[in-house]
């Protein structure tokens, strides 16, 4: 991605506040064009608040937000042309034909008459419709509704698509569909979408911005808030054969293990020196005969990674720290 070219999306300390209660406390980030960023954070975090100051639907009380170079508070009209939107539960007229319905919100974002036809064919070709465009979407599947949703998202080609939590209340089979929609989508805009769900980030993203409690914790690829999580929360993963109780103990009172934990198959040795610890393991295989499978520093999985980032007693990184990926 070349350096000049100005970000989709600019959110510049945005705060919003319901009285004494802090949705979001001093957000800033800003997301390249072309990136598919995941917006992810327990419930009640701020994702959901803060999709609706990007398309519009809510003013901050302090702070600013641009996308596509407008302001979302001055400039809302020209955003609103600008972006595609899926909510997380997308109001459809349940008794329109799947056709009229997109012909209908293709009129609303203001495209031309001339060009609807070819506007929604091109939408329900990316979403997988096509065969679905003359039936009423009362008899669709909640996935095949959810692809009505995404179609009438970027129906009016937005450079910026907006979701929020797009596969709630789908089955397994139909949130690998959506996902394959996103990722399909991002090789044509800048894609952001919020979620709770660890598995849609580490599927479909190329980075993650974490939020908790209305503040960015965190901001990178997987691998690099991997990286952040397992500087703090260092350790050493052992896999032996035939791992029994007696092998545990005796790894346990291994010189400078503070702390034993399962791990993955094996177990975690957590202490000061990683290297020293992994040195003094390797004796004791070799002088216990035992067969060594693996021995590894800690790399956390992305549940561990949303756990540790999430927790009240972490210690957070200096703003400056905060990995912002280029695409």
């Amino acid at each position: 991605m070349e350096d000049n070219l100005k970000p989709s999306i600019e959110v510049d300390k945005l705060s919003k506040s319901y009285g004494d209660f802090v949705a979001l406390d001093g957000v800033s980030f800003s997301v390249q064009p072309g990136q598919i960023v995941g917006f992810l954070g327990p419930n009640g975090a701020g994702k959901t608040t803060t999709m609706k100051i990007l398309t519009c639907f809510m003013a901050a009380s302090s702070g600013s937000a641009k996308v596509a170079g407008y302001d979302v508070y001055d400039e809302s009209e020209k955003v609103r042309e600008k972006i595609g939107y899926l909510p997380e539960s997308v109001p459809l007229y349940e008794d329109m034909i799947v056709y009229d319905y997109l012909n209908f919100m293709a009129e609303i974002r203001g495209v031309e008459k001339s060009k609807r036809h070819g506007a929604i064919k091109r939408a329900a070709e990316l979403t997988g419709l096509t065969h679905m465009i003359g039936r009423e979407i009362f008899e669709l599947s909640k996935g095949y509704r959810q692809r009505v949703g995404l179609a009438q998202a970027i129906i009016h080609e937005p450079d910026v698509v907006i979701l929020d939590e797009p596969t709630s209340g789908l089955d397994p089979n139909q949130i690998l569909e959506i996902r394959d929609l996103i990722k399909e989508i991002g090789r044509e805009k800048t894609v952001i979408f919020s979620t709770h769900i660890l598995g849609e980030v580490s599927a479909v993203c190329d980075r993650i911005i974490l939020i908790n409690r209305g503040k960015i914790v965190a901001d990178g690829s997987f691998e690099e808030l991997s990286k952040q999580v397992a500087e703090r929360e260092r350790g050493v993963v052992v896999r032996l054969k035939d791992l029994n109780a007696e092998k545990k103990l005796a790894l346990k009172g291994i010189s400078g293990v503070a702390e034993m934990v399962d791990h993955l198959g094996g177990v975690k040795l957590v202490g000061s020196d990683d290297d020293a610890i992994r040195k003094a393991c390797l004796e004791l295989v070799q002088n216990e005969g035992w067969e060594l499978l693996s021995i590894d520093t800690y790399r956390p999985d992305l549940e561990e990674v949303f756990r540790a980032l999430t927790r009240d007693d972490f210690v957070a990184p200096e703003k400056d720290d905060l990995k912002v990926a280029e695409g």
